[in-house]
This record gives structure tokens, sequence and C-alpha cells, in this order.
């Protein structure tokens, strides 16, 4: 009898413990698979939020406007920019007068007012004190500003990414001359003066330079051989006997 009630207690407590087992791997199993269906969740709308770039190749566009016919002439030529805007203008004179120094980077050149050799990054005209200044070509008047060193000066753009710069004005300029004007070629913009302390020693001129495509370059390089001949040639001072 006795042996008979241990062997119930014992299976029930093996009864139990398969039940306990049993439990526990349900409890294992359903945590892995909630892992698994976060997992995937997670992966999802991660993609959802960065989505593979799509191959252009495979879209089809079935309204895409058709090729224009490159034969046909196009009337809107409002938008289109004309040969003209695209070059450097014939420049004119800025001043009557004389070349009295050039443009000159590689070779220093001696500066009278400092008694020193320097490089020279445009040209110098002799001409008569007071003398006219005028743009060498139409432009907009782009800066117009007192150089602590070059005196009174304004800066003129041209088409062809050209900029014409005169220097040593006097401070005075041709009354509707302002930033934003548009000038003409041969407009004055002003009077030779003594501004620039620089070149204060030399005789009255006209310092001018020229930019192109944002370099420094030689204004003598865009003028005309006409143009250029006439500074080789002191007939200012016959204009003011004539006078």
């Amino acid at each position: 009898m006795w042996k008979r009630w241990k062997e119930s207690q014992f299976f029930r407590k093996m009864r139990q413990v398969r039940v306990n087992r049993a439990v526990y791997l349900s409890a294992v199993v359903i945590l892995m698979a909630l892992a698994v269906v976060l997992a995937v969740t997670a992966a999802t709308n991660r993609a959802k939020k960065n989505p593979l770039p799509e191959d252009p190749t495979d879209q089809i566009v079935t309204d895409a406007p058709q090729t224009p016919d490159t034969n046909q002439p196009d009337n809107n030529t409002d938008s289109q920019p004309t040969v003209k805007d695209e070059v450097i203008p014939e420049l004119a004179l800025p001043v009557s007068g004389k070349l009295m120094k050039p443009h000159s980077v590689d070779v220093q050149v001696f500066s009278q007012t400092l008694k020193e050799w320097r490089v020279h990054h445009g040209i110098d005209i002799a001409t008569a004190a007071s003398a006219d200044v005028c743009a060498v070509a139409d432009g907009t008047v782009a800066q117009i500003w007192e150089d602590p060193m070059m005196g009174w000066c304004v800066a003129v753009t041209h088409s062809g990414e050209c900029v014409s710069v005169y220097k040593n004005l006097a401070a005075e300029l041709a009354a509707d001359i302002a930033v934003g004007t548009a000038v003409q070629q041969g407009q004055l913009l002003g009077h030779v003066g003594d501004t620039a302390i620089h070149e204060l020693a030399d005789e009255p001129h006209l310092h001018m330079e020229m930019t192109v495509n944002g370099l420094q370059v030689d204004p003598l390089d865009y003028f005309s051989a006409t143009v250029i001949k006439t500074l080789s040639e002191d007939t200012i001072y016959e204009e003011e006997l004539g006078k």
C-alpha cells in the first residue's frame, strides 16, 4: 500500500514537471516568434522610409513632349543671347593724348612718385589737366569709389565679360554718372584729375585698367591698330592750341 502510494506521488510529480517544461517551451517559442515579427516589422518600416532608388531605365514616360525639330526656325529670340552680347566690343580711346606708360606686369617700370621700380597694371595716357574721360564702349557703370592710392575711380562693365576701369579722375564726375547708369561709347564719365597719389609726380594723365573674364589684361591688346597709332602721336597740345 505504501509502495503504491509512493509510485503515484512520483508519477504525479513527473507529470507536473512535464507540464511546467511544456509551459516554458511554449513561452520561449512565443517570445522567439514575437522577436521575429518585430524584426520583420522594423525592417519593413526602414524599407518604407528609405526606399531604394528606382532604375531610371525602368520608368516609361508616356506624356513626354516630343523632341523639337531643330530644322524649324525658333522665333523666340528673347531668351537667346546674341553674338554681340558674347564678344568684346570694339573699343575707342577714353581720352585724347599720348601713351606715357604701358601695361607691364612682367617687367617693372620706374615710378617717379615713389622712386622705385614697380609693376604697372594699366596704361597711362598723358593729356591735358581736366581733359574729358569717356567710356570706351557701351556698358553699365558698375562701381564708383575713391582708392587711397589711385584716387577717384569708375568701373564700367561691357559685353564679353569685359570691364574698363578709369583712375586718377577728378572728384567731380559727370552729372548723370552713377552706379547702374547705362552709358554709350564716347559718353562723358568725368575728367582727368590729380587724385592718384601713387602717380602724383607724373604729368596729367588718365590711368586705365581692363579685365576680361575677371583677369587683368593689357588694354592695348583690345584697341585697333588705328586707335593705338593715335597714342603715339602727340596731338593733345596741338588741339589745345587750336581752341
